[in-house]
C-alpha cells in the first residue's frame, strides 16, 4: 500500500468518525467509499469506526462486474450501489451514505425535496428525488438509486436514508451535511405552513451560478 492509498483509507475512517460525532449517522449504519486508481475503497461491514484500521478498508474493482474484493474484511453490504454510482459519472470520486435523522424521516414518508431553498441546486437540479424502495444490498436498489440520481449528485432512499456523491471525500461529506440541513429545513417549513417553492426560472439562474460555487479544494482555490 503506497502513501496515497493509505491517506485515502485514513481519510475514510476519519470521516466515518466525524459522521457519528456530529450526529449525521449512528453506529455503523453509514458507509463511505472513494476511488483509488481502478479500485473502489469502501468501509468494511459491521466494524465500529473507532476500531477500524486502514488495512480493513475493502477494495473492489471498478472495472469488473463481480463481487470479488481484496482485504481481510467483507465490504459494506451496500457496496453495489456505491460502485454503481461511482461508475455512472466519471466526475464522482467518493460516495457517502448515512441514516441521518431528517433525511431518513423524509425517506420514510417517501418525500422528494423541492426547491424550497436555492441550495437544492448544489445537487444538480431543482429537487432531490426520493428513490423507490428496494431491499438493502440488492441490485434493484442500485438501479432505483441511479434512476433517482439521473442528472443529480444525491438522492433520498425510500425507508432508508440518503446517499450523496462528490468529486472527492471532502466534497461528498460537505454535500451530506448540506442535504441533512436542507431535509430539516424542508420538514420544519412544511410544519410551519405557507412554504414557497422557488420557480424553475429562478432555479435555472441559480444552477448556472452554481457551476462555479461550492466547496473548493486547496488546488482549486489557488487557481
Amino acid at each position: 500500500m503506497n502513501v496515497i492509498e493509505l491517506k485515502i483509507r485514513e481519510k475514510i475512517i476519519a470521516l466515518c468518525k466525524q459522521m457519528n460525532a456530529t450526529g449525521l449517522n449512528q453506529g455503523t449504519s453509514g458507509n463511505i467509499s472513494a476511488v483509488y486508481e481502478n479500485q473502489m475503497l469502501i468501509t468494511p461491514s459491521g466494524i465500529p469506526y473507532d476500531d477500524m484500521q486502514p488495512e480493513q478498508i475493502a477494495s473492489i474493482s471498478l472495472e469488473q462486474q463481480g463481487d470479488d474484493y481484496q482485504g481481510p474484511c467483507k465490504p459494506s453490504s451496500e457496496w453495489q450501489f456505491h460502485r454503481a454510482i461511482l461508475k455512472s459519472n466519471s466526475a464522482f470520486g467518493a460516495v457517502v451514505h448515512t441514516h441521518s435523522n431528517y433525511a431518513t424521516v423524509l425517506s420514510i414518508a417517501r418525500q422528494s425535496i423541492p426547491a424550497c431553498h436555492y441550495m437544492i441546486a448544489a445537487f444538480g437540479g431543482n429537487s432531490v428525488r426520493c428513490a423507490d424502495y428496494a431491499t438493502f444490498g440488492t441490485n434493484e436498489l442500485s438501479e432505483n438509486i441511479l434512476e433517482a440520481m439521473q442528472d443529480r449528485s444525491a438522492c433520498l432512499m425510500a425507508n432508508h436514508g440518503m446517499v450523496v456523491a462528490g468529486d472527492n471525500l471532502d466534497k461528498a461529506m460537505w454535500a451530506a451535511v448540506e442535504l441533512e440541513a436542507l431535509s430539516r429545513q424542508y420538514y420544519e417549513a412544511r410544519l410551519l405552513g405557507g412554504m414557497v417553492v422557488l420557480p424553475k426560472s429562478e432555479m435555472d439562474v441559480v444552477l448556472e451560478k452554481f457551476k462555479s460555487y461550492g466547496l473548493q479544494s486547496e488546488d482549486e482555490a489557488a487557481e
